[in-house]
């Protein structure tokens, strides 16, 4: 089938052919020129991502960036001016809006994340912490024996963080399913590893003693936080989150034997928790560079697996398996690079996925100093695509 593509890409669709979603070997876009596709009326009721993630039959790949609110907008800029504490914009339900809408009202994604932060629940929880400018986060008394673990408690959403609740009910009648409002929990392990570490860290050297040393008291702390995330989801959900992403960022520093120890019965007890309660609710797990781990993602039980750019997108297909869907992958460097090779670096990316089961993301957060007009160019070529 022949297809056409120009720069004024809101104007016309793009075709491709893909082949179906049980076999991922590759095949190839239709060469360049003939007629323009008409693109066609989606007619669910749902919005388009809910439909990808659940493996229903779609008309293009939905598409979101994490980090699609923040700090590459020039209304985010100006809105920090005057809002200079990440807490503060984090946690006021006026701000959180504004900000989660911000790249709504300018790309109009398919996927509107709430604006927030997974080190959010542990105030909650009797973790003192900060989130610093420049430093990033900061663990006040970080937890490194069975005496820390015993004083943290679990969590309750509904006490603690009101401020999320009313603003995911707000974004849901803003976004009015045109697009899936998205919320976001981190992993137990990664909530670990920055309370334990006392915020970021290279090495991880004192999670892995702790881990190596004293296994007890690491998995009794995973297990609050596996608790308290599986009830933060739900109250999600409860308030408007129509799907959630789960980060398990640092799960990747784990050796695969010891993933699945610390990691992996963790987040299959979340999703198993979840799933009780919220049978339909699509969860999404993103770890990245999990190239070493892939195989084990899709045995925790969620219905989308996220993939970083270092994993190529057929591949990771292939290892995934036809059960699960697949988000990512483009290497966020691309959005610095021109038009032109942004669009072959979508096109590749979806090519690769297959048709079907995908939702096209970046491979991890947009970049500060990303160009805003390559952002707006990215959204562009991706909902002018068609299968």
């Amino acid at each position: 089938m022949a297809c056409i593509y120009s720069s004024s890409v809101s104007s016309i669709s793009t075709k491709l052919n893909f082949p179906s979603i049980s076999n991922h070997k590759p095949k190839f876009f239709c060469s360049l020129g003939g007629a323009i596709a008409e693109p066609k009326a989606v007619n669910a009721t749902e919005p388009l991502l809910l439909d990808a993630a659940r493996g229903k039959d779609v008309e293009r790949p939905p598409v979101w960036l994490m980090r699609q609110a923040g700090r590459y907008m020039k209304s985010y800029q100006i809105l920090c001016e005057k809002h200079p504490s990440f807490r503060e914009r984090s946690e006021s339900v006026d701000l959180v809006v504004e900000i989660s809408l911000q790249p709504w009202k300018v790309f109009k994604p398919d996927g509107v994340i709430l604006f927030s932060d997974i080190l959010t629940p542990l105030s909650g929880m009797n973790i003192p912490f900060d989130i610093v400018k420049g430093k990033g986060p900061i663990i006040f008394d970080p937890i490194r024996s069975a005496s820390d673990v015993e004083k943290v408690v679990e969590f309750t959403p509904d006490e603690s963080v009101p401020y999320v609740g009313e603003a995911l009910t707000i974004l849901r009648k803003e976004v009015n399913n045109e697009a899936a409002v998205l919320g976001f929990v981190g992993a137990p392990f990664t909530l670990a590893s920055y309370v334990v570490e006392g915020g970021s860290s290279k090495h991880f050297s004192k999670i892995k003693r702790l881990a190596f040393s004293e296994p007890k008291v690491l998995h009794a702390l995973l297990q609050k936080f596996a608790t308290s995330m599986a009830k933060y989801i739900q109250y999600q959900a409860d308030h408007g989150a129509q799907a959630v992403q789960i980060f398990d960022s640092w799960a990747t520093e784990l050796s695969p034997v010891d993933f699945e120890e610390f990691s992996l019965p963790y987040l299959k007890q979340i999703v198993d928790t979840v799933k009780r309660t919220h049978p339909t609710l699509p969860l999404i797990l993103y770890a990245s560079g999990s190239g070493g781990l892939i195989e084990r993602l899709p045995l925790t039980g969620v219905d989308v697996v996220s993939l970083d750019w270092t994993v190529d997108m057929a591949e990771g297909r292939r290892r995934l398996g036809p059960n699960v869907a697949v988000q990512g992958n483009v290497d966020p460097g691309v959005l610095f690079g021109t038009k032109e090779f942004i669009t072959e670096r979508i096109k590749d990316t979806v090519r690769k996925a297959g048709k079907g089961k995908h939702i096209l993301n970046l491979g991890h957060g947009i970049v500060v100093g990303t160009p805003e007009e390559n952002v707006a160019h990215f959204f562009e070529v991706a909902k002018g695509l068609r299968y």
